[in-house]
């Protein structure tokens, strides 16, 4: 009995802990859903600022609800006809949506393989005799 006391007392201790709930992935409904829309707000907003369409803004941010996305684009866009603001290009590549496997790289030596047949024999040096062919 004095376990089973005990055990409850720290459930009810431990289940109001956020950071015990994210860990176990345990996040209130209504705090993901405002997390979710505010997120969608602000990419929304970034993504017209940089000149991104929507409707690519919706396939690269999926996750995201479409109407937190939208609202944000046109916050921005209002604000930057409003103002005469210029897109501002982007200097990086858009994110990878989650799921998708990122391209590795080919290991080192491959690449300097490849780059030394791409490149011209040594030319011999003035001192040096020229290598007979075989």
């Amino acid at each position: 009995m004095r376990t089973l006391w005990t055990v409850s007392w720290l459930l009810v201790g431990l289940s109001g802990c956020d950071l015990i709930q994210q860990k176990l992935g345990l996040e209130n409904p209504v705090v993901k859903a405002a997390r979710l829309e505010a997120e969608g707000k602000a990419v929304g907003g970034g993504c017209r600022q940089s000149g991104r369409a929507i409707e690519d803004c919706y396939s690269i941010y999926s996750w995201l609800p479409k109407a937190a996305i939208y609202e944000g684009w046109r916050d921005m866009d209002g604000y930057m006809r409003e103002n005469k603001l210029q897109t501002v290009e982007p200097q990086l590549p858009p994110p990878q949506p989650p799921g998708v496997k990122k391209k590795t790289r080919a290991p080192a030596a491959v690449e300097t393989d490849a780059v030394a047949k791409d490149l011209p024999a040594a030319e011999p040096k003035a001192d040096q005799p020229p290598d007979k062919a075989h």
